[in-house]
Parts: C-alpha cells; sequence; structure tokens
C-alpha cells in the first residue's frame, strides 16, 4: 500500500471537446431540423412524439456541439479504405516488376540453353 502514489498525475487536457466534423450549411441545416423536430414532437405527444423528439435532440445536439460521431465512424473508414487502396497498388506494381524480371530470366535462361546445346562455352 506504500508504492502506490496518493495523486496520480493525469495525461490528458482539461477539456477533451471532440473535433467539429459539421461546418457551414450542414450545421445549420442540423440547427433547423433539430428545432422542427423537437416541435414536432412536442405537438403530437404519444410515443411516436417521444422518438421524434428524441431524434430531434440527437440532430440539434449535433449542430450545437458541430460534431457527428457516425460521421466521424465514416471518415475513419474511408481513410482507412484509401491506405488499403494504396497498399493495394503498391503490391500491384511491385507484382508487376516481379514479373518483369521473370520474363527477364526465362528469356535468359533460354538463350543460355540454346548457346549450350550449340556447343561447349569457351570454342
Amino acid at each position: 500500500m506504500s508504492d502506490t502514489p496518493i495523486i496520480e498525475r493525469i495525461e490528458r487536457p482539461l477539456h477533451d471537446y471532440p473535433e467539429q466534423n459539421v461546418q457551414g450549411w450542414e450545421r445549420i441545416g442540423s440547427l433547423a431540423g433539430g428545432v422542427l423536430m423537437m416541435g414536432k414532437g412536442l405537438r403530437r405527444g404519444g410515443i411516436f412524439g417521444l422518438v421524434q423528439l428524441a431524434i430531434g435532440g440527437a440532430v440539434l445536439a449535433r449542430g450545437i456541439t458541430g460534431h457527428c460521431s457516425a460521421k466521424a465512424l465514416i471518415d475513419k473508414s474511408r481513410s482507412e479504405m484509401d491506405v488499403a487502396r494504396s497498399r493495394i497498388e503498391e503490391a500491384g506494381a511491385e507484382l508487376s516488376k516481379l514479373k518483369t524480371k521473370a520474363e527477364v530470366a526465362v528469356e535468359d535462361a533460354v538463350d543460355t540453353g540454346v548457346d549450350a546445346l550449340k556447343g561447349p562455352k569457351g570454342v
């Protein structure tokens, strides 16, 4: 128990805000759409009104914070796909180089084999 420090240092910023990935007209649309959906949900009432109110609140929060987790997830998967695509293209280029080298090696082997059949080297 004496080995455990009393206060552990926290290595993160005081405010950990997510990056804003919703800007411009998209953000304005989220604000307006969220307010409209919440208003319609309140007027409608019942279970469907409650669902509409919840969705409107989520859209409004997206517009206020400027961050959308779903959009961040899509952007992350898109960047991972781009990395995978570039790796595949690099592997294809390397495979093409290997094929060319193999074809040249086969041609050299055939030429050497034909020359060997005609007569010994050095004669």
